[in-house]
This record gives C-alpha cells, structure tokens and sequence, in this order.
C-alpha cells in the first residue's frame, strides 16, 4: 500500500511539471491559449525591418499594447509592410504617431516601439502611420565603421 502511493505522487509530480513546461512554452513563445481579444489592425511601411516576425511585440512607453500579426512585401513600393492589432483599450493613438523597430539589448528580440504625436485624430481600423524609423541594422554599422577606417 505504501509502495502505490509513492507511485502515484511521482506520477502526479511529473504530469505537474510537464504542464509547467507547456505553460512556460507558450509564455516564453509569445502564444496565448486565448483569443486576441478587441483589438483594431494599424499598417506601418519600413525600409529595413532587421529580423522583425510576426507575433512581436507593440509596445509603448516598455508597455505592450499589441503585436505584430502580418509582415510582407509591398509589390508597389518595394517596402516592407508591418499589419500590427492593437488592443482597443488604445483607441487614442493620434494620427500622427510614429513607429520604430528597436531592439530589446544589444542582440535581443525585435520589437516596435510607438511614440504618440500631438495631433488630435486618432488611428481608426486600416489607418496607416505614416513616420516610421527602420531597424538599426549591427551589420550595417560594423561595415560602415570599417570602411571608414580604411579610408582614413
């Protein structure tokens, strides 16, 4: 009898920690088991996105406010296109916004970042923010770097 009942609390013990495991998974993952939530979808044009995907963060003030849901190529402008959904509790985005792709630490995750202007419209379903700020590219720095040096 004492013998049974060490194996099921092992057992018990370990379906807890795999649950634990799932759980920490979606969270680190970005992933949530429930719906978006109300929200409304924003679309900003970039030069150079750096490795900003889908699910990124939105934030504002190291708040997040959204996420990143739809990332292409516009065939028109050969720019990239970032679709993001932003949670409706953040109706009040003026119309003047301005959007830039940072990066959380030196090598970390993509991320944009919303500054929020002075004017007295606000972004409405499908509005465009028109003064982006591309990715900061290490690459392109370390090369511009070099090759300074090389003619001075």
């Amino acid at each position: 009898m004492r013998m049974r009942y060490i194996e099921i609390s092992v057992g018990a013990f370990m379906v807890m920690g795999m649950v634990a495991i799932v759980l920490m998974a979606f969270r680190v993952s970005g992933l949530t088991m429930a719906g978006s939530g109300d929200t409304y979808t924003i679309k900003a044009r970039f030069e150079n996105l750096g490795g900003l995907t889908d699910k990124a963060k939105v934030s504002m003030s190291g708040v997040t406010i959204g996420r990143v849901t739809k990332v292409y190529l516009d065939p028109e402008w050969y720019s990239a296109v970032v679709e993001m959904e932003i949670d409706r509790s953040m109706s009040t985005l003026t119309a003047d916004t301005s959007a830039a792709i940072l990066t959380a630490g030196l090598l970390g995750e993509k991320y944009i970042g919303l500054t929020v202007g002075a004017e007295e419209d606000y972004l409405k379903e499908g509005d465009w923010i028109e003064d982006t700020q591309s990715a900061l590219v290490l690459e392109e720095l370390i090369g511009r770097f070099l090759f300074n040096k090389a003619e001075g």
